[in-house]
């Protein structure tokens, strides 16, 4: 697109125009710009500029539909001026941006504010289109809080209930960059850190015979049979030559600081969502603020997610970093 906005105050100002904000989606929608009705799935439709909406050109249709059908947007009363904004906000903030900062910047509720926040990371969310090569690294990381500082029906609940110790688990996949491309990332929210847990992750997303990089931990043992696996035992050192795991460790940093600095507690079962948003900004990490957003915005297109949705999975307790 033309015209990018660089900063923050770009954005403010520059999508504060609805109109510019009704022919930005178009062109994100139908590059090709020819708007289909979602209706009949007829391609021609006329734009009604008073409104900032299209009319189907069908004489059996006639449909009126908005820009925000078949996003992220969808059905939501808010402005495009605001969602842009949020977008922004989302993608470019290091340490992410919580719900009650975003309501009060853009004048909403603590609560609309965190829905637009999660329907943002719908948008983050991307799918693997390759598999990795070269050296990778895997790892995983615990989230949740320590038992001790939990109250005693929440600790019970945990503890005995679940017969777990409360923490969720990530496994993390690294491809290491070169002078070609930068290190990229793919995360997975997973029950345990058992071998056939943690092994087909990385049967999916690394090719056969790459060099792969673990820890000294039994589930990876088998790795060997399909790729040069080298390991470091943590119990003695963390860096042996050119194999460790420290690019990983850096990711769970920066991962573990915008959870406990920005979210304080996250709902467990949403643990994949903020995972999704961190991946998105780690692996665009060396693009400008203006592309990022960009990024978002050309991912809106065919993801929906409902508060219902959203909101549906139970209560499966709340963690918080330590």
């Amino acid at each position: 697109m033309t015209d990018t906005p660089k900063t923050l105050l770009d954005a403010v100002r520059y999508y504060s125009d609805p109109k510019v904000c009704f022919e930005t989606m178009v062109r994100v929608k139908w590059p090709d710009g020819k708007p289909t009705c979602p209706k009949c799935g007829h391609n021609e439709a006329y734009i009604i500029p008073t409104r900032h909406l299209l009319q189907c050109k069908s004489k059996t249709c006639k449909k009126q539909f908005s820009v925000k059908v078949g996003t992220i947007f969808e059905d939501s009363p808010l402005g495009l001026d605001k969602w842009f904004v949020a977008a922004w906000y989302i993608a470019n903030c290091k340490n992410g941006v919580s719900s009650h900062e975003l309501g009060r910047a853009l004048g909403v509720t603590q609560k609309t504010a965190w829905f637009m926040l999660h329907r943002i990371r719908e948008a983050m969310k991307t799918k693997a289109a390759r598999k990795f090569t070269g050296t990778i690294e895997s790892d995983e990381s615990f989230f949740g809080g320590k038992a001790k500082n939990m109250h005693a029906h929440k600790r019970e609940k945990i503890i005995r209930g679940r017969g777990a110790i409360g923490k969720a688990i990530v496994q993390g996949l690294l491809q290491r960059g070169d002078e070609s491309r930068p290190s990229e990332f793919r995360g997975f929210v997973v029950p345990n850190t058992e071998e056939w847990t943690l092994c087909p992750n990385i049967y999916r997303n690394v090719e056969n015979g790459a060099k792969v990089n673990t820890d000294a931990a039994p589930s990876y043992s088998s790795l060997g049979i399909r790729y040069f696996h080298y390991w470091v035992d943590h119990l003695t050192k963390y860096v042996n030559g050119t194999v460790h795991t420290n690019g990983l460790e850096n990711f769970w940093s920066l991962f573990k600081r915008c959870i406990r600095g920005t979210y304080v507690a996250v709902a467990s079962f949403h643990l994949d969502r903020y995972l999704d948003e961190q991946t998105f900004r780690f692996n665009n990490r060396t693009v400008g603020d203006g592309l990022r957003f960009q990024r978002v915005l050309a991912a809106v297109v065919g993801k929906r997610l409902t508060y219902r949705r959203l909101t549906a999975q139970g209560d499966a307790g709340f963690m918080g970093i330590r």
